[in-house]
């Protein structure tokens, strides 16, 4: 069956994160995607081992159902193979330094020139402005778009989020822009530019607390427990576990008071009342200080302790059972371990085993993305170099004395 993007090909410059799950998403959706390395290969390749002299599961788990040539891009030759590459792409994808692909002599302009229909992708730490040139890393693009600042404990410091919003969260945004500009050239027949920044999407991430600043010029925001909500304030407080929304939410401990022993209970106003019974206070269900989410919302703090004396004495799961059987929206803190052994995620392959030559079978995230008519079936990452004498003798023609004498001069 043809996928989605069939037909499609990317060329892969990019590297460590949000670059390579924005490719792994597009091969997913069916294109042909070459991931185009330095000869010495992607960085990740070698980081955080877990077997020596193996692809690290960094790089494995980034760059699934993906084709590895490898080029060096500051030789002349190499320069030749990279026109001829550019020109047989429909999207190119990097994620280097601002102005590095250009120093390579691959301007925008250039590039255009080569194949006026291509998709060049950028994604990038910040625009245009006094941050341009600063270094990007995960946790940097959610320090300076809005995430750290809201996130942690009042009095406490701020703290970096375990999902990758920075890079993984990038790179969605990047294949969001990468789509729109592939079907707009199907009206235009002409490629274009997409440029994301990493603090840009982080931004777009965190848009409800700046949803938040602004409610905040006309008091203080009782939604969050456990910020001081006596006194005015000019910034959006840290979260803590608050929902932050139009219904309040908190993780509530449960036995037998392991790190990740916790459900999290949204509190609607239908189910207060099946609440009150099951916490054993069912007064609560017509006390007036207790009974609209109006004269709830200045007991916040108080009423998620109240939930948690009742919940703090039975396990999660069963928590969680008495609470779904009322209808109360609920989930438990399901720790890395039990995600991967969970047997509803392997049922929709959202964790898969996959095996590789060298390290083995390895487990590893699944396609989020679920198309009817455009399956996923996760193929390992490829090995350095692995299709190099598939695309440059079988595809751009070069014949196999030449490729010996790349190969010889560290050309690939």
């Amino acid at each position: 069956m043809a996928k989605a993007l069939s037909g499609v090909r990317v060329l892969d410059m990019t590297h460590v994160q949000s670059g390579p799950s924005a490719t792994q998403l597009l091969a997913w959706l069916g294109a042909d995607v070459i991931k185009l390395e330095a000869t010495t290969g992607d960085i990740t390749r070698r980081q955080l081992r877990d077997i020596p002299d193996v692809d690290s599961l960094y790089f494995t788990m980034l760059n699934c159902n993906k084709r590895s040539i490898t080029l060096n891009t500051k030789t002349a030759r190499g320069k030749e193979l990279l026109t001829e590459l550019i020109r047989r792409s429909d999207v190119l994808v990097e994620n280097f330094g601002p102005g590095a692909v250009d120093r390579m002599g691959f301007s925008w302009h250039r590039i255009r020139e080569i194949n006026p229909r291509i998709v060049y992708a950028s994604i990038k730490g910040f625009g245009e402005g006094p941050y341009t040139n600063f270094k990007a890393y995960e946790v940097v693009a959610q320090a300076m778009g809005g995430s750290m600042a809201t996130t942690g404990f009042a009095n406490g410091p701020p703290l970096a989020t375990g999902a990758q919003i920075g890079d993984s969260g990038t790179g969605v945004h990047c294949v969001a822009g990468i789509l729109a500009a592939l079907y707009q050239r199907e009206h235009t027949g002409r490629g274009q530019r997409v440029n994301v920044a990493m603090q840009h999407a982080v931004l777009n991430l965190c848009r409800v607390k700046l949803r938040d600043q602004q409610r905040l010029a006309h008091g203080p925001l009782a939604e969050y427990p456990n910020a001081d909500n006596t006194t005015s304030a000019d910034e959006v407080p840290r979260s803590g576990n608050a929902s932050g929304g139009g219904q309040p939410g908190w993780a509530v401990r449960c036995a037998p008071g392991g790190p990740n022993d916790y459900v999290y209970v949204i509190v609607q106003p239908a189910g207060w009342r099946p609440l009150t019974a099951l916490i054993g206070r069912p007064e609560l269900a017509e006390d007036p200080e207790w009974a609209t989410p109006e004269s709830r919302l200045p007991r916040l703090a108080k009423m998620f302790q109240l939930i948690e004396e009742w919940s703090s004495t039975l396990p999660k799961w069963e928590v969680l059972e008495r609470l779904n059987s009322h209808g109360i929206p609920c989930g438990p803190i399901l720790s890395t371990k039990e995600i991967v052994e969970d047997a509803s995620l392997a049922a929709n392959e959202m964790v898969v085993t996959v095996e590789h030559p060298q390290r083995g079978a390895f487990t590893t995230v699944g396609s989020p993305l679920k198309l009817s008519d455009s399956p996923v079936e996760v193929d390992r990452s490829p090995l350095l170099g692995e299709h190099n004498e598939e695309v440059y003798v079988g595809e751009l023609g070069i014949d196999d004395e030449e490729l010996r004498l790349l190969q010889a001069k560290g050309v690939i």
